[in-house]
């Protein structure tokens, strides 16, 4: 072991994220990096792994960064000298549901929008691909000639390489015992080697990350899983570049080895490992094999391919994996600590390692990945995901469903309850059916007292598609309800507020108090890192609301760029203060039955706000939503919400009143043409691309993103959001390619059926010469329909309703 020192930026962890980081940062530049292991190389999770290395994901960046590894293992054995062992033999997937079945073609059409190939085949078609499978009760599958599979060990040793030969340092044998924090920065390491110190650390740690990051006092909510395969003693006439297979319905996959075949699956009963921590000294090492848990995977494996009932089992591997709060990576770094990058909860490692090592090498070096990858940011975690309370009941769900059916509007069964509004029992009383986001139980829709719903999920027209439709008429026609509570919302006040929001958001944030401003906040290259309404409530003190989800994100936006000098301070309220929205052309009517204070339009205009009292109780009264209607988000603390709840709905029963829930909004807000921050936004879309010039003022002074966005203005846009109709009863969810004359030119950002134009509807960006056209194509579930572009909004496109 080389002596231990001091270096620019360390690596905690030598599995195959790991060595892949070092790799990739070394490569571009970066040559003071020391990886430091507290065993050897692969040992943890990576040397046990199967190897399968799929690409096609419901997402288009995970895809993305999936495509990257497969492009990188197809070069690091020439680059490094290191065999790999990558055999790029494609993979199948099958079907043996009709609810699969449209999964695939689902899948089809989205890979298609993704530029990745996938032939959709026969079962005779996937058997002389695979020709030790039964056919029996296959209704097809699908081929992605480009997958494959890899030897773990091999690829990381070849990243590790890598990494030496551009200068990249790799220390085995050494443990961290404990992390120095001072001033939010890591100070030192302590390990049982002595003590280093750095300018930023990377948690590479697999199933060790959770416990490793509380040392700093962060949270990465990953824990460990057990996972089985088995590998069976050689099977006769196996030919050599045989693809890896899925049988999901069966809960099952193939890979293919030198001497049989790995078969491991999914099973919905495993087990977490290291709940108490993880056990002393832990490296290279299997868990005691567990037939019986196994075994349901077996008898389907019999069934799939019956010769494996003729062959023996050479061997079974039991061993930990990592899983984070909700299955996806955990990439980014720390809200808590500012020089704490975190890379792991990553189930999917050997697939995705190589994409993930280029994107947090950039995310480093350059300030931000070169892919929006939002959906893998530690910011999306609130407090409660790293809680054992929450993280192994959920993991171990999310893991039994792994090859489960993933139906639009699925729900989480374990872990919920963690958050709620004050009005959630009465609201559960009017029928509301409730989903999850961010911890906290939000109405999805309202079944009426005595009204049976089989609310079996499915790819076609759901059976509360009825239930959403009437709640959205009755914000457009007449009033609704609709709690909104976990919105989160921020004070920021002081003596330099309005000069960091200034420097923070596109618009003029120099208003006179009262008035609500809609804004983004960009990064340098002017793509949009934050969507939000801020309140000028005085001089010197501000009103911020945004995301359910979104809160930690926009929270370490701002305190990433403002003095540390307390002249700026932000009050988190998002616990303290509930949101009742009243919404519809008769919310004035019901509000002012229960107010002495004037909400006519003159008084409390579109855009302002004021405090008034609702039967007796003070309110925060904004006239701004997401539904476009008349209508106020009405911002109290949370004794007064089931009072202030109580008086409306009582005023508004002679209006026809209704509660309303979030599957509504979605319908209500795309009618409008408002956007969604992470589909239709997102920090890879910029303001002028998405029809949001008309928030920023290039007039005031500098803010960030500002000299990105004089370019792209001078420059000219490339691309535009465009806002379509489909004809016919399209079921679309978003991710489907939009088409013109059968070339494949962008693909859906968001999709769902506008209940007032009558017809489903979907955004989506175009190259800028393709807006003069009206006639396109979208392809949903291999079918494809004729699509109309729109100029502006397909409802209220001048306000009227919305200002009245």
């Amino acid at each position: 072991m080389a002596d231990l020192r001091d270096a620019e930026i360390i690596i905690i962890g030598g599995g195959i994220v790991g060595c892949s980081v070092a790799y990739q940062l070394a490569r571009m530049g970066k040559k003071d990096v020391l990886l430091i292991e507290k065993n050897g190389l692969t040992q943890g999770s990576t040397w046990h792994a199967a190897g399968l290395v799929g690409q096609l994901r419901s997402s288009r960046n995970l895809t993305r960064v999936l495509q990257k590894s497969v492009e990188i293992y197809g070069r690091l054995e020439a680059e490094t000298g290191q065999v790999v062992d990558w055999k790029q033999v494609g993979s199948l997937r099958l079907a043996c549901s009709d609810e699969r079945m449209l999964e695939l073609k689902r899948a089809s059409s989205m890979a298609k929008s993704f530029g990745l190939e996938l032939q959709m085949l026969s079962p005779k078609q996937a058997q002389d691909l695979f020709p030790i499978m039964s056919t029996e009760d296959v209704l097809g599958a699908a081929f992605i000639p480009t997958d494959g599979y890899v030897d773990p060990s091999s690829v990381t040793q070849a990243f590790a390489k890598g990494a030496r030969d551009n200068g990249a340092e790799i220390v085995q044998g050494v443990k961290v015992l404990d992390i120095i924090v001072e001033n939010r920065r890591v100070k030192e390491l302590i390990t049982d080697h002595g003590t280093v110190k750095c300018d930023v650390v990377v948690n590479a740690a697999g199933f060790w990350s959770r416990d490793l990051a509380l040392k700093a006092g962060v949270k990465s909510p990953a824990v460990a899983l057990e996972h089985q395969y088995i590998i069976t003693d050689p099977i006769p006439g196996v030919p050599d570049n045989m693809p890896g297979m899925r049988d999901p319905d069966h809960l099952i996959y193939y890979k293919p080895e030198v001497r049989g075949i790995a078969i491991g699956g999914w099973e919905p009963n495993t087990v977490s490992f290291g709940e108490n921590g993880i056990p002393e000294p832990f490296a290279q090492e299997l868990l005691p094999e567990n037939f019986d848990r196994f075994e349901q995977l077996a008898i389907n494996a019999g069934k799939r391919t019956p010769i494996v009932n003729e062959v023996g089992i050479r061997q079974m591997i039991n061993g930990p994996i990592p899983w984070s709060a909700d299955e996806g990576f955990i990439l980014g770094w720390a809200p808590e600590v500012d020089n704490f990058f975190s890379a792991t909860g990553i189930s999917i490692g050997i697939a995705a390692a190589g994409g993930v090592g280029q994107m947090v090498a950039e995310w480093i070096i350059e300030g931000e990945p070169s892919i929006d990858l939002w959906p893998f940011d530690i910011r999306r975690f609130n407090d409660h995901h790293n809680e054992k309370s929450f993280l192994y009941p959920r993991t171990i769900e999310s893991y039994g469903k792994t090859y489960y059916v993933h139906f639009p509007g699925e729900e989480h069964e374990s872990a919920r309850n963690i958050r709620q509004s004050p009005i959630y029992d009465v609201l559960k009383e009017h029928g509301a059916s409730y989903g999850s986001k961010a911890g906290w139980e939000r109405p999805n829709f309202f079944i009426p007292k005595g009204e049976k719903l089989d609310e079996t999920l499915t790819f076609r027209r759901p059976n509360w598609f009825g239930r959403v439709a009437e709640e959205h008429k009755a914000v457009r026609e007449r009033v609704a309800l609709i709690d909104q509570s976990s919105f989160s919302k921020f004070r920021i006040s002081g003596a330099g507020a309005l000069k960091a929001l200034q420097g923070l958001a596109v618009s003029d944030m120099d208003k006179e108090p009262g008035k609500i401003i809609y804004t983004q906040f960009l990064n340098p290259r002017g793509g949009i890192e934050a969507d939000l309404t801020i309140t000028r409530s005085g001089e010197d003190d501000f009103y911020l609301v945004t995301g359910s989800a979104f809160g930690v994100h926009d929270r370490c936006w701002i305190e990433g760029h403002i003095p540390g000098d307390g002249s700026v301070v932000i009050e988190d309220l998002t616990e303290v203060n509930g949101v009742i929205n009243l919404c519809g052309p008769d919310a004035r009517n019901v509000l002012g039955k229960v107010t002495d204070d004037d909400v006519s339009n003159g008084a409390l205009p579109f855009a302002t706000f004021k405090h008034i009292k609702i039967a007796g109780h003070p309110v925060r009264a904004q006239r701004i939503g997401y539904v476009g209607e008349l209508g106020w988000e009405l911002h109290m603390e949370k004794p007064h919400m089931l009072p202030v709840y109580q008086a409306l709905a009582a005023a508004g029963k002679d209006f026809g009143i209704a509660n309303v829930g979030y599957r509504a909004i979605d319908t209500l807000r795309m009618e409008k043409g408002y956007l969604y921050w992470s589909t239709d936004i997102t920090p890879d879309y910029n303001p002028y691309e998405a029809g949001l010039s008309f928030r920023v003022n290039m007039k005031k002074g500098d803010f960030i993103g500002r000299d990105a966005l004089e370019r792209i203005r001078n420059e000219g846009v490339t691309r535009k959001l465009q806002f379509f109709t489909l004809d016919g009863e399209a079921a679309i969810y978003g991710s489907e390619p939009i088409m013109r004359d059968g070339k494949v030119l962008e693909v859906t950002t968001s999709a769902n059926f506008g209940h007032t134009i009558g017809k489903p509807m979907v955004f989506g960006y175009l190259p800028v010469g393709e807006c003069e056209h009206n006639d396109f194509q979208i392809e949903a579930f291999g079918e494809v329909f004729q699509a109309t572009r729109h100029d502006g909004p397909l409802y209220d496109p001048k306000m009227e309703r919305l200002k009245a």
